[in-house]
C-alpha cells in the first residue's frame, strides 16, 4: 500500500458513498488494513482530503497551457469549461475542491496570469476574473451536484422553467468575460476603463 493507493481507493469510495460518507474508518477496511496504518501516509483526514482534492483535479491540471499567439478569451473560456468538467468527474466534486489550496499548481496558475497580463490583461483585472470565475464555477457544480443528489422535487409549475446547468454556466461565464474584455485592451494599448 502506498499513498497513491490509499488516494486512488478513496477517490473511488467518495464516488461510492458521497464525501459526508468518506472516513478514515471505511477506507481502512476497504483497503483490508487497520485504521492506524493510514496514519502513515496522512496525518490527518484533512490531509488526506487534501490529496484527494488534488488528485482530483489531475484532469485539469495537465490540460495545455495557454501558449503565446493565443486568443486570451477563447483560452479563458476554455479553461473554465474544463475545470467544470473535472470538478463534475467526481460525485461532490465540488465540495472536495472548494477550500482546497492549489499548493502543487502554482506554477501553472504563474505562466496561465502571465499569458492573460501580456495578452493585455491588466495583472489585478486578471487575478480576480481567475478567483471570480473558479469560484462561480465551484458554485454552479456545487448546485449542480447538489440537485442530482436530491430527491425529485416533483413537476414545475408551467411559468417556472427547468433549469439547464450548462446553459446557464456558459451564460454566466459569458457574463465575467464581458466584464474582464471591458477593463482589456491589446498589448500595448492604452487600458480601456
Amino acid at each position: 500500500m502506498n499513498r497513491e493507493t490509499v488516494v486512488a481507493e478513496a477517490l473511488d469510495l467518495l464516488d461510492e458513498v458521497g464525501l459526508e460518507s468518506v472516513s478514515t474508518r471505511r477506507l481502512a477496511k476497504r483497503l483490508g488494513v487497520e485504521q492506524p496504518s493510514l496514519y502513515y501516509h496522512f496525518k490527518t483526514k484533512k490531509d488526506l482530503l487534501a490529496a484527494m482534492a488534488q488528485a482530483a483535479m489531475a484532469p485539469h491540471a495537465t490540460a495545455p497551457l495557454p501558449r503565446a499567439g493565443d486568443d486570451w478569451r477563447t483560452w479563458f473560456l476554455d479553461n473554465s469549461r474544463s475545470f467544470r468538467r473535472t470538478l463534475l468527474m467526481r460525485r461532490d466534486g465540488a465540495r472536495l475542491h472548494a477550500g482546497s489550496t492549489p499548493t502543487g499548481d502554482l506554477d501553472r496558475i504563474r505562466r496561465k496570469m502571465t499569458f492573460l497580463v501580456t495578452s493585455g490583461v491588466p495583472e489585478q483585472h486578471a487575478q480576480m476574473a481567475m478567483l471570480a470565475c473558479s469560484r462561480f464555477t465551484i458554485g454552479c457544480v456545487l448546485e449542480e451536484q447538489a440537485a442530482a443528489d436530491a430527491p425529485d422535487p416533483g413537476e414545475l409549475p408551467d411559468d417556472v422553467p427547468a433549469l439547464d446547468d450548462e446553459a446557464a454556466f456558459e451564460a454566466g461565464l459569458a457574463l465575467i468575460l464581458g466584464g474582464l474584455d471591458q477593463h482589456t485592451a491589446a498589448p500595448g494599448a492604452g487600458v480601456r476603463s
